[in-house]
């Protein structure tokens, strides 16, 4: 219609005209250096990309993974990740102590998983992997690349073959008990504001004061929007602990919840050598609406302190 448009009114008006209107009425659609559509998009691409949702960003793109195609095959998984010459990347910084970070987590939540793989000379990750149960996993990569500077995580999704039964977080998790670990977190979520979250590590009734160094820190947090599993980037409180150095029992996050809504935690802790991992689930209020405590109950900052000790938002 646009063209036939342009055709009849050529008769009638200067060619110049025409050109304009022409220009003006057509989006500009065209490739960005990562091959991708842009114009017209650009802000939902970035939104995604800076959620971890993406395939690609910046020209660095996350390629097909390898991996077992049903639950309980032995295998390998494996992937690369290509700059913007379409090559794949060699040079990675180190970010919490690894060079690359790879989460896996079924859609509902469950089976997550946070390894470091190892990376070949031509620059292919992979791991010994098997898969617990089937569904649709999202398997995150977050690195630094060496000639960027910045960091950012890259998501593809894996359908795993087999029997399927979902079991989505259907109430909020502010306590758990995980390898005779008894974890809680006090704090609340506030979409669009960086909000301080405490977790709390005892057990048998005492408190862990024996926390060892994890990732260049006392603790590793990954939190995820339920839903789309939108990967939050969480950053621990402290300084850098040293080797031999311990901590405990608890441990200072910072984090932001893009919207509201329900985020899926789970807390990477070290203690004796040995990693446990904690799953615990929040519900982000509006912004402005009031933070909630740790047992999900919104209050507002008008009212008094929580007898249980729930923590405030800090902007």
């Amino acid at each position: 219609m646009l063209a036939g448009a342009a055709a009849t009114a050529s008769v009638v008006v200067p060619e110049e005209t025409v050109r304009n209107w022409t220009a003006e009425a057509t989006p500009d659609h065209h490739s960005g250096e990562d091959g991708l559509a842009t114009g017209g998009h650009d802000g939902h691409d970035d939104e995604l990309s800076s959620l971890g949702l993406g395939v690609a960003q910046g020209g660095y793109q996350l390629t097909d993974v390898s991996a077992p195609a049903e639950s309980g095959a032995e295998g390998e998984l494996s992937f690369a990740v290509t700059g913007p010459d379409g090559n794949p990347v060699t040079g990675f910084e180190l970010d919490h102590d690894k060079e690359l970070h790879l989460i896996a987590v079924r859609a509902d939540g469950q089976h997550f998983r946070h390894v470091h793989p190892d990376m070949s000379e031509d620059g292919e990750w992979s791991i010994p992997w098997q898969w617990e149960q089937a569904g649709t996993y999202r398997v995150f990569a977050d690195f630094v690349p060496s000639e960027m500077g910045d960091g950012m995580t890259l998501s593809t999704a894996v359908q795993v073959a087999g029997h399927y039964a979902p079991e989505p977080a259907t109430e909020l998790v502010t306590r758990t008990t995980v390898d005779g670990f008894d974890v809680s977190v006090e704090g609340g979520l506030s979409a669009g504001e960086s909000s301080e979250l405490t977790i709390t590590i005892t057990r048998d009734g005492q408190p862990v004061t024996e926390l060892q160094p994890y990732l260049g820190a006392f603790g590793h947090l990954v939190a995820l929007r339920d839903g789309d599993l939108a990967y939050l980037h969480v950053h621990p409180h402290g300084h850098e602990p040293q080797t031999g150095e311990t901590s405990g029992p608890e441990i200072v996050f910072e984090a932001t919840a893009p919207t509201p809504g329900r985020y899926l935690l789970y807390l990477d802790f070290q203690v004796d050598g040995q990693v446990h991992t904690a799953p615990l689930v929040l519900e982000a209020s509006a912004a402005g609406s009031g933070a909630r405590d740790r047992d999900g109950r919104e209050h507002s900052e008008n009212e008094g302190d929580q007898e249980d000790g729930g923590g405030d938002d800090h902007g």
